[in-house]
């Protein structure tokens, strides 16, 4: 092993014989020693992504389970792949061809795909690069592609059966559009956000001169597609005039006054515009009193040819502007008020949509699809088939179920999975996998040619198929049917392991799709593999991991400069490369500056390596159950410094048993009290270690891990090994060294799925001292998971030990009260105690004077006279230090005189500060919390030196 502990040297290199040797692929031997099963999904990342703290959270969590089960002897596959991404790749390519002064429609369709596909190849594979240099063990040799053949294929049946039983329809509809994109997008990827606005109040007068009544509205543009005004039926300011004509302003067109439960008596004027077509409330009102819809925006959301002419052609906020105008010059607009909007924000453009009217095609979950689709998805979470962790978030996925709407699965793209429906020139559809198929399928006979559906699959259609397109379904070719086994094998897979946020985009449509499709014949029946709903669930378990925040909680973004690229932290960055990274998609100059503010105020000198497995131990270490969690680098640095504790006790154990060689089977004969009691606390840490994986307390998990690695371990045994490994006793020596080798390799394998770099690196050179034959290409990661069976305890040797650890501690903390120096040696004087203590005094002898820096070792008996003397207490038993000739005590009361008068002053200044009302009152809460924790500081402070110094007495 190399003298310092340095990740670059051994991580790439381990990662690259791992791949190669196969040992990330599940058994390919006879199925009946392959081991139970065990399938982990990975959640697509985007083609068009690159790794972020959330992913390396997430991919982390579902490595350690992976590499655990394997450990286990389970038969593993962490299926892998990446997501087309729909808008997102298309937007990426769009945006180099505009670079060019191209765009898609000059190319032309044909020639903008094969664009798209060529930067697929380019640079689609940055994230699984990157998800390799975390240390991911996916099956590579099995990565799938959304758009590969195969998966394709699968989406083309699922289109077009669900079609043909009557689950798929093609409708015009009122959806959320994307005026920049110009495409629909669904309602989950909508973010409302607060923005302050106006509201409107707009008198509408009566067709017979009268005043009408006056509306709230903070949207005055969507006037022009007005068909009525609604009010309460129990409203007595308007019951007189339901059933009448308004004049809809600006617009020479009547509308009726109507009434209707849904419109809030208290809320604005009580009266209400109705505009189907650009409002979905309205739309479900306009559909109640059979108003039909007008639809005034373009595409672009532009004023169409609907709108009065002074309008056409204004954007919908320009058509805002001019309108208010009017309505003032026409004494209708009576006043304006600042109003909190909550503003529908597109996530893939961050443009405003707009509730628009357009033709689409939709998957039927409310009508004959709720009982067919929707029903069973939420029988399999209630009857326990499925079930998440933690279980509170079961309820958000029934409620949202429960309350579900159809699917808008169409978008009006290019890039994806195109839409397998062709039209006549009458008007007529036809569905199939292909031409062909369709026109066979229907009943129909086309008029002329037939024209393919230019828009594309929702992505998450697409997705929602994953856990059995991946495993090869349907299984028709013959190299299919040799997957066969495999999917029933992996399918249901274990656990799926994702975010809050896509339990409706992804989670619940997975559940969908498999229970209809997995296992089900062209007859509608089941094969008997997946005869029952539990067998055809995609997953046993969900479990949701916590989103990534930054240290003070706050959401990470690049415009607020507190995001970080795990790879960053994985190997480094200089300030000036962040800075330019940080800066880097930044237009606005304000924004610049203050995310280059705060890059300077967090990362002053950039950030420096810590390394791959300190990574992941911190994401570990941070896998609560909670909804969030915050993420601060020097949890990283800390559990580098672990990294390099372990690292320096592998050297400290190989360079004290160059010697030695045991054999594999043999276990060490536990020559002394130390190895007994190391031996119980690791098979503790075992229990427990196992106990919290089985929970998805990862945390705990972790936590178990580093509190025996750092303080039993490496802080306890390590010392407590040193007086048999120099002492004159062979035969401990022996056993000691056997001991160190067997439990630090046992160690090595507990830990590999949290830090499986340094732990296989070292592995290589402790594996071999237990007479393992091993080469370059072994691995720990093929090793088994030591079981806490084998690490009996030993209630004696905890018990002698506990005693032990409290004479040192005793010892030590009298040299560091004393000012005593660690290298000098001391007398020590034992008073009291029991039969029991004097008998481990003469046991533990050696170790004492080893372990302490002990000169001499006497037993006071009663009544004789004790020196001036530094105490400490173990149990009953005391331990005295005679201070003669150990430190000067005139002088060292002096120093704590000085040190207690000092402490006094500063006491004095904070009890007068937080004494004052003005400075209670006045300063900032921060600021005076800190000056109560000086106090108590101080305080703390002077009670310890107060205490040293009574025993100088005079």
């Amino acid at each position: 092993m190399e003298k310092s502990f340095d990740p670059r040297s051994f991580e790439a290199r381990l990662y690259q014989n791992w791949e190669q040797q196969g040992y990330f692929s599940p058994r390919s031997d006879s199925s009946a020693n392959r081991g139970e099963p065990y399938c982990i999904q990975l959640p697509p990342p985007n083609v068009t992504g690159t790794l972020h703290m959330g992913h390396g959270f997430q991919q982390t969590l579902m490595d350690l389970m992976v590499r655990y089960q394997r450990m286990q002897g389970r038969d593993v596959l962490w299926q892998c792949g990446t997501d087309h991404a729909g808008i997102a790749t298309q937007k990426i390519v769009e945006n180099q061809l505009a670079a060019q002064g191209l765009d898609r429609k000059t190319l032309g369709r044909e020639e903008f795909l094969k664009r798209v596909w060529a930067w697929k190849e380019e640079s689609g594979s940055t994230i699984t690069r990157q998800m390799r240099r975390l240390g991911s063990s996916c099956d590579w040799s099995r990565e799938r592609f959304t758009m590969d053949p195969g998966l394709s294929s699968a989406v083309l049946r699922v289109f077009v059966q669900w079609f043909r039983a009557g689950l798929i329809y093609r409708g015009n509809r009122l959806v959320h559009w994307d005026p920049v994109l110009q495409t629909a997008v669904s309602d989950l990827e909508v973010e409302n956000r607060e923005k302050d606005g106006f509201m409107w109040h707009i008198r509408y007068p009566s067709v017979d001169g009268g005043a009408g009544l006056v509306v709230a509205t903070t949207r005055p543009e969507t006037l022009l597609g007005d068909v009525a005004v609604a009010v309460n039926p129990e409203d007595a300011r308007y019951s007189h005039l339901i059933g009448t004509m308004l004049e809809l302003p600006l617009c020479n067109r009547r509308i009726p006054v109507i009434s209707d439960d849904y419109v809030d008596k208290d809320f604005g004027t009580g009266a209400v515009k109705i505009t189907p077509a650009h409002d979905f409330n309205d739309f479900a009102m306009g559909a109640r009193h059979n108003l039909a819809p007008i639809n005034i925006f373009t595409l672009d959301a532009k004023v169409n040819a609907s709108g009065p002419a002074s309008y056409q052609g204004l954007d919908r906020y320009g058509a805002r502007k001019q309108i208010l105008a009017d309505l003032e010059a026409a004494g209708l607009l009576i006043e304006t008020k600042p109003h909190k909007l909550q503003l529908p924000i597109s996530q893939r453009s961050d443009a405003v949509t707009e509730p628009m009217l357009t033709d689409q095609w939709f998957v039927d979950l409310t009508s004959k699809g709720r009982s067919q689709i929707t029903e069973p998805a939420l029988d399999a979470v209630r009857s326990g088939a499925i079930k998440f962790v933690p279980e509170n978030w079961s309820s958000t996925y029934t409620q949202w179920l429960e309350n579900i709407q159809d699917w808008c699965i169409s978008r009006q793209l290019w890039w994806g999975h195109r839409i397998p429906a062709w039209y006549d020139e009458a008007g007529q559809i036809f569905v199939g996998e292909d031409e062909a198929d369709a026109i066979k399928h229907s009943e129909l006979t086309p008029v002329g040619a037939l024209k393919q559906d230019s828009d594309v699959l929702d992505t998450w259609f697409s997705s929602a198929l994953w856990p059995f397109s991946t495993l090869g379904w349907p299984h028709e070719s013959a190299k299919q049917a040799l997957e066969w086994a495999d999917f029933k094998r992996f399918l249901p897979s274990s656990v799926l392991v994702t975010g809050f946020d896509i339990i409706f985009f992804w989670v619940a449509r997975m559940v969908m799709s498999s229970l209809y499709f997995v296992g089900r014949k062209p007859d509608g029946t089941f094969e008997p593999e997946f005869a029952t709903p539990g067998q055809r669930v995609p997953f046993k378990t969900v479990y949701i991991n916590a989103i990534v925040r930054d240290a003070e909680g706050q959401k990470m973004s690049k415009s607020k400069g507190n995001t970080l690229d795990p790879l960053d932290l994985i190997d480094g960055i200089t300030l000036t490369d962040l800075l330019a990274k940080s800066t880097a998609t930044l237009m606005n100059p304000q924004d610049r500056e203050k995310v280059e503010k705060r890059v300077r105020r967090d990362y002053p000198n950039g950030i420096q390596a810590v390394g791959a497995d300190a990574l992941r131990f911190t994401f570990a270490a941070l896998a609560t159950h909670g909804r969030t969690i915050n993420f601060d680098l020097k949890r990283c640095e800390g559990y580098k410094s672990f990294c390099n504790k372990l690292w320096n006790a592998a050297r400290f154990v190989l360079m004290n048993c160059e010697d030695v060689q045991f054999t594999h089977a043999a276990k060490p004969l536990l020559a002394s009290s130390a190895e007994r009691w190391i031996v119980g606390e690791f098979g503790r840490m075992l229990h427990e270690y196992h106990t919290q994986i089985a929970a998805y307390r990862f945390d705990l998990a972790a936590q178990a891990l580093y509190d025996f690695t750092w303080n039993e371990f490496c802080d306890w045994f390590l010392e407590l090994a040193k007086p048999a490994l120099t002492g004159s006793d062979a035969a401990a020596k022996h056993s000691m060294q056997h001991t160190l080798i067997y439990l630090l390799e046992a160690l090595l394998r507990t830990a590999h799925p949290i830090i499986p770099f340094i732990t296989d690196e070292i592995w290589h050179s402790i594996a071999p001292k237990l007479g393992q034959a091993i080469d370059e290409q072994t691995s720990i990661a093929t090793q088994a998971m030591p079981q806490a069976i084998g690490f009996a305890h030993d209630i004696s040797a905890d018990a002698e030990i506990l005693w032990l650890k409290e004479v040192l501690l005793g010892l030590r903390r009298i040299r560091a009260e004393m000012n005593i120096s660690p290298a000098k040696a001391i007398p020590l004087l034992y008073l009291g105690g029991t039969e029991l203590d004097r008998s481990r005094m003469q046991q533990h002898e050696h170790n004492i004077r080893y372990l302490a820096k002990i000169e001499t070792q006497h037993q006071l008996a009663p009544g004789d006279t004790e020196p001036q003397c530094a105490a400490a207490l173990a149990g009953s038993l005391k331990l005295l230090i005679p201070l003669a000739g150990l430190i000067d005590v005139d002088a060292e009361r002096s120093r704590l005189d000085k040190e207690l008068t000092k402490l006094a002053l500063e006491i004095a200044k904070c009890e007068s500060k937080l004494g004052s009302n003005t400075f209670v009152s006045g300063a900032p809460a921060l600021v005076v919390a800190q000056e109560r924790q000086r106090l108590a500081d101080f305080c703390a402070k002077q009670t310890q030196l107060a205490a040293q110094r009574a025993g100088f007495a005079g």
